[in-house]
């Protein structure tokens, strides 16, 4: 899902919190048990939200949906991104680690029991529940990674992030092979990972230290001003190249059943793609710290929608490493945007986080619906063609993205 493939990206846990909320950096030692266990977590609870897609090649006929209602679906679950900015403002005041705890085990049951669900209207209250559970989970986790990994904070939020990451490769392999076991009603057996996940997670945990710093605040309006600068050009950014990145992350595993593969491979794809999106995420966030946000941005908006024209144009064994070029590239843009969003919100890191992720979350959602609706107009096929020449239109917004603020000098 866009939710999963920006998500991280899609949307994707973001470096949030990592200036205003962590502590000197010399006060606590990096605590590697306690970050990896919730980079664990960020691949248990990601993995759950990336079941939609490719479950969808039997979701659809079952339920007789339509590509467009299909696409709706993804919505649904990326609508509670809206509290996000509520939960951001909370967070620079009040501990909510309670809300990443319950997070694994709220996302699993509601992602488990999709094949269960009678009707569209049971589907749309499920993927709600489901975003629920992603916003409980991606708002409060970056602020306990940099609590618990002192002056390691990028290493630490690298392991959250690559957990999360991962769970996009992973999710689409355990989803198709638990359809293809136990049916869609028999998925709710893999409800007690998330339990167990949940259960590891307060235990681990239990002893970090994650109140907000007492001087942060997190003022919605005062956030706006000081991202505004930003947070424009990237709106511009989400409203052209997540075409691309939604067709991709949604639509690949119907797009390629409906042209003769099975669910295995189709799923077998999905993964590919989120795996390469993984690492190109991993890649353009350090090649932006050594070139610049702005050059990395242009370069790979200008090539994700040329390699996608490549993908569509080959066939055969051709498809796999054209297909992890494409991943590569349209999935990886996120990091870059998210680091521009923490230079220019340092004092209300959480409330800055939340503002993003609510931008990138609710485009995510409404350009999901448009591309189902274009689909169904014209064809799959043509759509993604239509979405990467959409997504080419980015390259402009980036020449209007501000410099970096300098960053602080670290302590000693």
């Amino acid at each position: 899902m866009q939710a999963h493939a920006e998500e991280t990206l899609s949307t994707v846990a973001t470096p949030a919190a990592i200036v205003a909320s962590a502590p000197a950096p010399a006060t606590k030692p990096f605590s590697l048990p306690t970050v990896v266990t919730i980079a664990l977590g960020h691949l248990v609870h990601d993995a759950y939200t990336s079941f939609l897609s490719p479950l969808l090649p039997l979701i659809i006929p079952r339920l007789g949906l339509s590509l467009t209602l299909a696409g709706s679906l993804a919505a649904f679950q990326q609508l509670p991104s809206l509290i996000n900015p509520l939960l951001g403002m909370l967070g620079d005041r009040f501990s909510l680690r309670w809300l990443a705890i319950l997070a694994p085990s709220v996302t699993g049951v509601a992602a488990c029991l999709l094949g269960v669900a009678p009707t569209y209207g049971a589907l749309a209250i499920l993927l709600l529940v489901a975003g629920i559970g992603t916003a409980m989970w991606h708002v409060p986790t970056p602020v306990m990674v940099a609590r618990a990994s002192g002056s390691r904070v990028g290493f630490g939020m690298s392991l959250l992030m690559l957990g999360g990451e991962l769970s996009r490769a992973i999710g689409p392999l355990v989803a198709v092979a638990a359809a293809s076991l136990w049916g869609l009603e028999g998925m709710w057996r893999l409800i007690p990972v998330g339990v167990a996940a949940s259960i590891v997670l307060y235990w681990r945990t239990r002893n970090l230290d994650v109140k907000p710093a007492a001087h942060v605040g997190g003022a919605w309006a005062d956030a706006w001003r000081e991202l505004r600068r930003v947070l424009l050009p990237i709106a511009g950014i989400i409203a052209t190249r997540t075409f691309l990145s939604v067709s991709l992350a949604t639509y690949l595993p119907t797009l390629l059943t409906q042209e003769g593969s099975s669910l295995v491979e189709a799923g077998g794809a999905l993964s590919i793609l989120m795996l390469a999106g993984a690492t190109g995420s991993f890649a353009t966030g350090t090649l932006s710290d050594r070139f610049g946000r702005r050059r990395v941005m242009g370069a790979v908006l200008t090539c994700a929608p040329l390699m996608m024209a490549v993908f569509l144009s080959v066939q055969g064994w051709l498809m796999a490493p054209v297909l992890f070029v494409v991943g590569f590239l349209a999935l990886s843009t996120s990091p870059v945007m998210m680091a521009l969003v923490q230079e220019y919100g340092r004092s209300k890191p959480a409330t800055a986080n939340g503002l993003y992720m609510a931008m990138e979350f609710v485009g995510g959602s409404l350009i999901t619906v448009l591309v189902g609706a274009l689909a169904d107009a014209v064809g799959l096929r043509a759509a993604f063609a239509i979405s990467a020449g959409l997504a080419l239109c980015a390259v402009p917004f980036v020449l209007l993205l501000p410099q970096p603020k300098p960053t602080a000098p670290r302590q000693p």
